[in-house]
C-alpha cells in the first residue's frame, strides 16, 4: 500500500507561483511514474505532468508547458509541481497519483493506481 498526501495549495493571484508536494508513505515510489492531475468544478479530471523514475523525463499537458516544473526526490519519497505564471484556468483541485514502472506518457488516469486526497489551488483574477 502506498499513501499519497498532496500539500502546498492555496489562494494565489494570477501570475503568482506556488509549488505543491506530494509525500508517500508506506512504499518507495522511486521505482514508479509519478503524475499530477487536475479536477476543476464541473470537469473531469485531466493530467497535468509526470515524470519518470529517476526525473530524467517528464511530460505536460499543452496548456502547462513553460509554466509547470514537475520534479522527484526520491530521497525524500517526494514529488512536486512548481507553477508559475498561474492563470484563474488553473483553479482546481490538484491530485498526484503512482504510475507505471516504465517510462510513458501516461495520461490517463486508469493508468495510475495509488491517488492522494488532492488539494485545492484557487487563482483569483
Amino acid at each position: 500500500q502506498v499513501q499519497l498526501v498532496e500539500s502546498g495549495g492555496g489562494l494565489v493571484q494570477a501570475g503568482g507561483s506556488m509549488r505543491l508536494s506530494c509525500a508517500a508513505s508506506g512504499r518507495s515510489i522511486s521505482r514508479s511514474t509519478m503524475g499530477w492531475f487536475r479536477q476543476a468544478p464541473g470537469k473531469e479530471r485531466e493530467f497535468v505532468a509526470a515524470i519518470s523514475r529517476s526525473g530524467g523525463n517528464t511530460y505536460y499537458t499543452e496548456s502547462v508547458k513553460g509554466r509547470f516544473t514537475i520534479s522527484r526526490d526520491n530521497a525524500k519519497n517526494t514529488v512536486y509541481l512548481q507553477m508559475n505564471s498561474l492563470k484563474p484556468e488553473d483553479t482546481a483541485i490538484y491530485y498526484c497519483a503512482r504510475g507505471p514502472t516504465a517510462w510513458g506518457q501516461y495520461t490517463a488516469s486508469y493508468e495510475y493506481d495509488y491517488w492522494g486526497q488532492g488539494t485545492q489551488v484557487t487563482v483569483s483574477s
